[in-house]
């Protein structure tokens, strides 16, 4: 095994030993296979190259300072990849088939768990696709169910340290009525435009409005929004972004420290009445947000004025590691330990 920096380890790719991987066929799953191989046989007529039959979960695995190998909720990512796959019309993959590849692929690759303390995770990425060959628009007969894994540092190089956003309005990831609430590759395919915008610009990711009026917040690239202001965790309500599982649990967290939560349409413009505003997903867990600059008006909107983040998120962030990680109690029982 190669030595690794655990402490400063990039948010990208490492081989690891294994991945497991599973085959729909004739109706129903076959048994795990457990390989070493890092390519795919596919068809060049599989629906996944063709059609964009596609989907995946992004999830961790953490090591506490007991040395245990700690899952986060699992079971709702298993969850949402059953309603990606049911959105586009794939073969779901069972409950008790995900969690039997994701363990099996973390305790393969145990030696690549990044240590307690390091700010490092096991990166662990399930994807499920259409592997059946057809040439007219249908779906696949059959479909190929893989996890890998690979440990990774911070998703925004600033770590948990305030970032900068542009608000782009000249593309869409997603419609109200296509594939934004499912986690499929294309509206990740769809975001590179104003993903690169921003970067050339100087900016960390785009914000994204509704597609239809450009008055509504609906995502930051690859993660969902939140707000504070009044003791009010305020995230948008939109029929055209992913469910987020770590939103998800920061608004449950909010509650717990005696905030409201308010899930509700959020125009651009209420960004300048907030206290405090942040992206959060299983990747960057909470990137705090110091600017967002709208690249078309040339407003810019300022926060963490003395560079560093908001005292909510923090306690939002230092809460929902500290349960990953085991160290603050998990009284919501969203943690399973890897015997």
């Amino acid at each position: 095994m190669q030595q690794l920096d655990w402490s400063n380890l990039p948010f990208g790719y490492v081989k690891t030993h294994y991945n497991v991987r599973c085959k729909y066929k004739d109706g129903k799953w076959g048994e795990l296979q457990i390989s070493d191989s890092e390519s795919l046989p596919l068809h060049i007529a599989s629906t996944a190259l063709h059609y964009g039959q596609q989907a995946f979960e992004g999830m961790k695995a953490y090591r506490g300072k007991d040395n245990k190998i700690r899952l986060f909720r699992w079971e709702e990512n298993a969850s949402r990849l059953q309603r990606s796959a049911e959105g586009i019309h794939m073969a779901p993959v069972p409950t008790e088939l995900f969690k039997q590849a994701v363990v099996k692929a973390v305790k393969l690759n145990q030696d690549f768990v990044p240590p307690y303390g390091t700010g490092a995770s096991l990166y662990i990425r399930p994807m499920l696709f259409g592997s059946g060959a057809e040439v007219g628009v249908r779906p696949a007969s059959e479909y190929m169910f893989v996890v890998f894994v690979t440990p990774v540092g911070p998703y925004f190089k600033e770590g948990f340290n305030p970032v900068k956003i542009a608000i782009v309005r000249d593309s869409d990831r997603a419609a109200p009525l296509g594939t934004g609430t499912f986690k499929v590759g294309g509206n990740y395919a769809a975001s590179l435009r104003g993903t690169i915008k921003a970067q050339k610009a100087g900016y960390g990711a785009p914000m994204y409005l509704d597609c239809v009026e450009k008055k509504y917040i609906d995502e930051i690239g690859a993660a969902n929004f939140f707000g504070i202001k009044d003791k009010t965790y305020i995230t948008p309500k939109s029929s055209s972004i992913l469910a987020s599982i770590t939103n998800m649990s920061l608004t449950t967290l909010a509650e717990d420290l005696g905030l409201k939560v308010d899930r509700r349409p959020v125009p651009v413009e209420e960004l300048e009445t907030f206290e405090e505003v942040g992206a959060c997903g299983t990747a960057a867990v909470i990137s705090p947000i110091g600017e967002v600059n709208d690249l078309d008006s040339g407003k810019v909107y300022k926060f963490c004025k003395d560079g560093k983040p908001g005292p909510i998120s923090k306690k939002l962030y230092d809460t929902l590691v500290g349960i990953q990680y085991g160290d603050i109690d998990d009284k919501h029982g969203w943690i399973t330990v890897i015997e």
